[in-house]
């Protein structure tokens, strides 16, 4: 008997059959029968008309499909949906899974993932689902606002369009209009003005910038270290008058010498002190004309009336001691016994 009966063929050709409608079935779902199956489970209170071969996304990036939707009948309020992810995705714990409506109708899951990637789910575990609001449902949402400001907005214009009705508004834009005008003028007459202006600022400027090089030229024109050094020389020559005043004070109250000898010397003096007097009132009389010259404007910056009598004093002084000593010298001539004293036995030599 033959073991390949026309029953044995019939049955052989029906199990091939029914494995291939399997496989075709299985691809045309996106399904692969020889990889491992890696299930989670999403509850969802609406699908939003998700069916199975939907394809799930995780970042943008496909990761796995929908194979079943079960209604759940004992909590009329959700709906369990079971996704098959690649072998090697893994969800983390607080991942969340939301339904995304484009504007052609098609629906497409996203899987949100949680912060960490290392304490996951287990297969078969749930996750929460939601919906994700499109701009269609947030505009939706913004319909009962625009609703209560519609009457606002018809107010609004009722009152732009009584405004713009009023004649006053008319008027006031031609006032602005001649304003604007008047303006225009008055700008390009301070303009005009402020033209001739500058011209005379500029030529202002230019006068003061040359009376200051003037002043500059004058300042460098007086020698000041020259009439500095004059003063201190006759200072020093005042210091040399006055020790030889010293000594001739001393020398006088114990004065016993020749008469001609003293008469010579103090006429010396005499002489020397009149030189100093008018040396220095020349100096003083020079510092004086450099000082106060209306050549130049450093005179009246480098002029210090307390120096000036004090020289003026100190000249007084002089004179004064001058003409103590010439009337000295003139006691002495008219009266020598009060200075002198003679013996009829001779002058006594001092020891």
């Amino acid at each position: 008997m033959k073991f390949f009966t026309k029953e044995v063929k019939i049955a052989i050709t029906a199990i091939v059959a029914v494995v291939l409608l399997f496989f075709t079935i299985n691809f045309l779902k996106g399904r692969n029968v020889f990889k491992t199956r890696n299930i989670y489970y999403v509850e969802f209170a609406n699908t939003a008309g998700i069916v199975e071969t939907n394809v799930v996304y995780a970042n943008g990036y496909p990761v796995g499909s929908v194979v079943s939707l079960n209604f759940d009948y004992k909590n009329m309020n959700r709906v369990i949906v079971g996704i098959d992810l690649n072998e090697n995705m893994k969800i983390p714990k607080g991942s969340r899974a939301e339904l995304e409506t484009s504007l052609m109708g098609g629906v497409t899951m996203n899987l949100i993932l949680g912060p960490n990637p290392t304490d996951l789910l287990a297969q078969g575990d749930t996750i929460k689902g939601g919906l994700h609001l499109g701009l269609m449902d947030k505009g939706e949402e913004l319909v009962p606002d625009v609703a209560r400001l519609l009457p606002k907005l018809d107010s609004i214009l009722a009152n732009i369009n009584a405004l713009s009705a009023n004649p006053a508004l008319s008027q006031t834009l031609e006032n602005a209009g001649n304003a604007s005008a008047n303006l225009n003028k008055s700008t390009i007459l301070l303009n005009q003005m402020l033209q001739g202006e500058i011209g005379n600022l500029a030529q202002s400027l230019k006068a003061s910038g040359a009376n200051v090089q003037a002043f500059t030229d004058n300042l460098a024109k007086i020698n000041v270290n020259s009439s500095v050094q004059d003063v201190n020389r006759m200072l020093s020559d005042l210091n040399v008058v006055s020790a030889d005043l010293k000594n001739i004070s001393s020398n006088v109250s114990g004065f016993t010498g020749d008469l001609g000898e003293l008469s010579k010397n103090l006429q010396h003096l005499l002489t020397n002190v009149n030189t100093l007097s008018s040396s220095l009132d020349n100096t003083i009389n020079d510092l004086n004309r450099q000082l106060n010259s209306k050549d130049n404007t450093a005179g009246m910056l480098l002029n210090d009336r307390q120096l000036y009598d004090n020289l003026n004093a100190t000249a007084s002084s002089l004179n004064a001691t001058a003409k103590s000593a010439d009337s000295l010298l003139t006691d002495l001539k008219a009266h020598p016994k009060r200075y002198v004293h003679f013996s009829v036995f001779g002058r006594k030599d001092k020891k």
